[in-house]
């Protein structure tokens, strides 16, 4: 298929880290009835995910914009129809045909079918595996000269665990958060906490929901603090000292993995 809307770099091993919101381009049809620029997109979508993705041998990258389809909700729910699917913004500049979603969401039941063949594989094969879910999310919302939101609600670094079975997958998700935690990052350390600005979304509920022996997805959100969520200019030396921390983590998860 030339269209699908995500490419997969298969490796070996139990490690999979996906980017489904790295993707920026929207196909032909869509552009059409866009309303919202580049620029406001690119400030919901999450870019520097895809470079993230790395840090494990198997990666997952979304291709399109989450404003074309949106691969970490529901199928109900993945197509924005009105600002309030999209934080409030005027998607469209227009009312789209019903046509254009039905072929958006054609493209992510194609993923979910893609994925499902994905993972029985990988659970054929290795017995269990794990998913690094990469986002990043903005703590800048009220413009580019407001002041940032308040650290205490926005860690750094948000593992959001709310759909998985938290107490059989402990010492996967443990291992993860105390080796982010300890690594080196510019001299200081990662604000690294569990479930404070987000839970997880649909992609890891679907993942635990359809493999529950054999799959754990770990929801990671980095704050923006490594760009400028305004302009879309980032600090590289952050963005890869972001993936060399991810990087850092991949033993002693999977080492982790073998004792369950």
């Amino acid at each position: 298929m030339t269209d699908q809307i995500w490419r997969l770099h298969m490796g070996s091993g139990p490690l999979i880290a996906t980017a489904v919101h790295d993707g920026h381009d929207v196909r032909e049809e869509v552009a059409e009835h866009l309303l919202l620029n580049d620029s406001g997109r690119l400030r919901e979508e999450d870019p520097f995910t895809g470079e993230w993705t790395q840090a494990a041998p198997t990666r997952v990258l979304g291709t399109r914009s989450r404003f074309e389809v949106d691969l970490n909700r529901p199928c109900g729910s993945a197509v924005y129809r009105t600002p309030e699917d999209a934080w409030g913004l005027q998607v469209w500049k227009d009312n789209p045909p019903p046509d254009m979603f039905t072929r958006s969401l054609a493209e992510y039941d194609a993923f979910y079918s893609a994925m499902q063949s994905l993972f029985q594989e990988f659970s054929r094969q290795y017995g269990r595996f794990i998913v690094f879910d990469l986002h990043s999310y903005n703590h800048r919302r009220q413009g580019p000269d407001g002041p940032p939101a308040d650290p205490e609600g926005n860690p750094q670094v948000n593992i959001g665990t709310g759909t998985m079975n938290r107490e059989r997958w402990a010492p996967v998700v443990d291992t993860f958060i105390e080796t982010l935690r300890s690594f080196d990052f510019q001299g200081g350390t990662l604000d690294v906490r569990e479930n404070v600005k987000f839970f997880g979304g649909n992609w890891p509920r679907w993942i635990h929901e359809n493999f529950p022996d054999s799959g754990v997805a770990i929801a990671i959100e980095f704050k923006k603090f490594f760009m400028d969520e305004w302009t879309g200019e980032p600090d590289r030396d952050c963005v890869e000292t972001i993936g060399e921390a991810l990087r850092f983590t991949a033993p002693a998860v999977l080492d982790a993995l073998k004792k369950i």
